[in-house]
């Protein structure tokens, strides 16, 4: 019985002591706590919709430390990494006594150091919480680290902390900064000769660095090759393929979209992780269309570009110069959202919206000649005036005076109230109202804001407005009336696809619009088809002329370039809505076979032209039907005077096609009484009545 006492007694004592111990290293566990953050301090990201990166900032300390998710990281490096460094990481609690005991056997038998006895936890407890010398009480203070931290963190968590914080050589500390600088590419798939230089590195990262070291970077691989195969996770035959791989230097890291990115950060700067509307594919192929295109433009021109989903209005790739580190080029200003002349880029909505007032339609006639608006004399780009032109011929050429012809008819603050329907003020002189000029680009329009006008033509009218996600959150977006209605847009989009592509350029399907401001300052093209708009601005950013300078020799190659570039397929055009035709001159109603400013309800200017005339044959003639019948010299009509072209009629049927030389061939069909006709471009008419005998 006295036994059983005392061995009773000893237990108590053993429980209690065995207790206090406890409460007492969990007591000093509480009160002397490893410094694990619940955020770590890593690198700024700005991402894509895919979640891609397009560019990444260090951080305060210089560091490219980009944070880790663990599912995001290839399987097989992760097992290397375990088999590798810390096999039975899933079995202890910080401490791998076995693998100590062995490095201790090591170093006693061999004077050195062979083999570690560090887990990943104690690796973690390092990273965390560096320590100042190599000595037993350091190496003591991180084996009770690592039992903190597994007290604190689950397995997932302190893997996904010391992926995101050990070191690969300079200043890259993360599987994925390293990942990333030295393949070019995010770790999720890698291969096994780049899984394997991944493990080797934390170990010895700036002896190993790829960049400086190849060789010494390569026998470190190798070495963990071979590991591989005697611990079974690589097959012999695998780990020789994977050791034939060369060694490559070290990449940038991305850093695409940076006006977009800056413009992220600013309004959001405690934020680490900023997602765009952006696609990074797109991206990368404006940007390269950008630079490729300012490098033969000239050393201090610029390119913006701005592709969007007019159906969503997301913005999918946003250039705001040619190059943001070029001094020359005012790299670093984002020309997508500076105020500029926009040149002839409004023409077709003021075209869509005569047509939508019932004024014309696609082959209704209007005047190109030189013209007085009470003062204001608008001129071609050429100088040259085309006389009577279609109107689809005056969009696609970007005739000037038949331009604001219609805006004088249609009213240039109704096209303002349109434009503020779909979001976008004009800028003009304080206190002036839109006049005239706005129609040739006298107003102040960003690149920004002529895409966004656009999306309406892409999508039957309606417009989208953009964002490239750099809004504030919660922000609500506006909604915009009609820019057009479905008809009109679908006129003005049939008109625009058949201008002609730049030279050099493939057809695209896509309908687009050149524009060249005064002074050649600013070129532009904007073009979309059936779902997307891209718009281009070529320029200098301080505002200097650029002799030559226009928007189809100078923008549109990078507009059909950029399109191409993109990687978004073609989008075919919306089809004509109901009651949309393309109606042949012949089958016009007679109030739409010309455009005149009576169409609008205005007085017309009595036309410059002497009426016309018949002078052969004169009134009251008479013609002998045998020589008049002949086939191979028919009855010549001359007239003098009018406007051309001219129709001319025999006993009110016509006789040929519109003609534009003031003579006619004329073969009567029988004798008797004729009346014959002639009726110029006014609509004035003069005949005469001949006998045929």
């Amino acid at each position: 019985m006295k036994t059983l006492r005392r061995i009773a007694l000893w237990s108590v004592i053993g429980v209690g002591v065995g207790g206090a111990c406890l409460w007492g290293l969990d007591a000093a566990d509480r009160a002397f706590p490893p410094p694990l953050p619940e955020k770590l301090t890593i690198s700024t990201e700005v991402v894509d919709r895919d979640g891609l990166l397009l560019r990444a900032f260090a951080t305060p300390d210089g560091r490219w430390r980009l944070p880790v998710v663990l599912d995001q990281v290839d399987g097989q490096f992760v097992e290397m990494l375990l088999a590798y460094e810390d096999k039975r990481f899933l079995d202890h609690s910080g401490i791998d006594f076995l693998a100590l005991a062995r490095a201790a056997g090591q170093f006693a038998g061999n004077g050195r150091i062979v083999s570690g006895g560090s887990t990943i936890s104690m690796q973690l407890a390092r990273l965390i919480e560096p320590r100042e010398s190599r000595s037993l009480g350091s190496k003591f203070r991180q084996l009770l680290r690592a039992i903190q931290i597994e007290r604190r963190l689950s397995k997932h968590d302190i893997l996904e902390r010391y992926l995101t914080l050990a070191p690969y050589g300079g200043n890259l500390e993360g599987v994925r900064a390293a990942s990333l600088a030295y393949f070019g590419k995010e770790p999720r798939r890698l291969s096994v000769s780049e899984a394997a230089l991944l493990v080797a590195l934390p170990q010895l990262p700036e002896r190993r660095r790829p960049d400086r070291n190849p060789e010494t970077a390569k026998t470190a691989r190798d070495r963990v090759l071979t590991r591989m195969i005697a611990a079974g996770v690589l097959g012999e035959q695998e780990a020789t393929r994977a050791g034939r791989d060369e060694i490559a230097g070290r990449l940038a890291l991305p850093a695409l979209a940076p006006h977009v990115a800056q413009a992220a950060i600013r309004k959001a700067p405690d934020v680490q992780h900023h997602k765009l509307t952006l696609s990074r594919p797109v991206q990368q192929g404006l940007e390269a269309v950008a630079r490729n295109a300012a490098s033969k433009l000239g050393p201090r021109i610029s390119v913006a570009m701005i592709l969007a989903d007019a159906r969503t209005g997301d913005i999918l790739g946003e250039v705001g110069s040619a190059n943001y580190f070029d001094a020359r080029r005012s790299g670093w200003i984002d020309m997508t959202r500076v105020s500029r002349s926009p040149g002839s880029t409004l023409k077709p909505f003021i075209y869509g919206l005569a047509i939508e007032q019932g004024l014309i339609a696609q082959e209704t006639l209007i005047e190109d000649r030189p013209a007085d608006f009470a003062g204001y004399r608008p001129r071609n780009f050429d100088m040259s005036y085309q006389g009577d032109v279609s109107i689809r011929q005056a969009l696609q050429l970007s005739l000037n005076v038949p331009a604001i012809r219609l805006l004088d008819a249609v009213g240039p603050a109704r096209l303002a109230a349109r434009f503020r329907q779909a979001g976008i003020n004009l800028r003009l002189p304080k206190g002036e109202a839109p006049g005239l000029a706005i129609g040739l680009g006298g107003v102040g329009l960003s690149l920004h804001d002529l895409v966004q006008l656009y999306t309406g033509l892409a999508n039957s009218g309606s417009p989208s407005i953009l964002r490239d996600g750099t809004e504030p959150d919660g922000m609500e977006v506006p909604d915009t009336g009609e820019l057009l209605d479905a008809r009109a847009t679908w006129q003005i989009a049939d008109m625009l696809s058949g201008v002609m592509p730049p030279e050099g350029a493939a057809p695209r399907g896509i309908a687009y619009k050149t524009g060249t401001s005064y002074g050649y300052r600013d070129a532009w093209s904007i073009g979309f088809d059936g779902r997307y708009v891209l718009g281009v601005w070529v320029g200098r950013p301080d505002g200097g002329s650029v002799p030559g300078l226009s928007g189809y020799v100078s923008a549109a190659p990078i507009l059909f370039d950029g399109f191409a570039r993109s990687g978004l397929a073609t989008v075919p055009l919306p089809r004509a809505p109901a009651g949309a035709l393309r109606q042949k001159r012949d089958d016009l109603p007679f109030t739409l076979a010309r455009f005149t400013s009576e169409s609008s309800g205005l007085p017309a200017a009595a036309p410059s032209e002497p009426a016309p005339q018949i002078v052969f044959p004169p009134n009251g003639a008479h013609i002998e039907l045998a020589a008049a019948s002949n086939a191979a010299s028919p009855l010549v009509l001359k007239l003098q005077g009018g406007r051309a072209p001219f129709r001319w009629l025999a006993n009110g049927k016509p006789l040929s096609g519109i003609e534009r030389r003031r003579t006619a061939a004329w073969q009567p069909d029988g004798t008797g009484f004729s009346t014959l006709t002639v009726i110029d471009a006014a609509g004035r008419a003069a005949s005469v009545r001949v006998y045929v005998e």
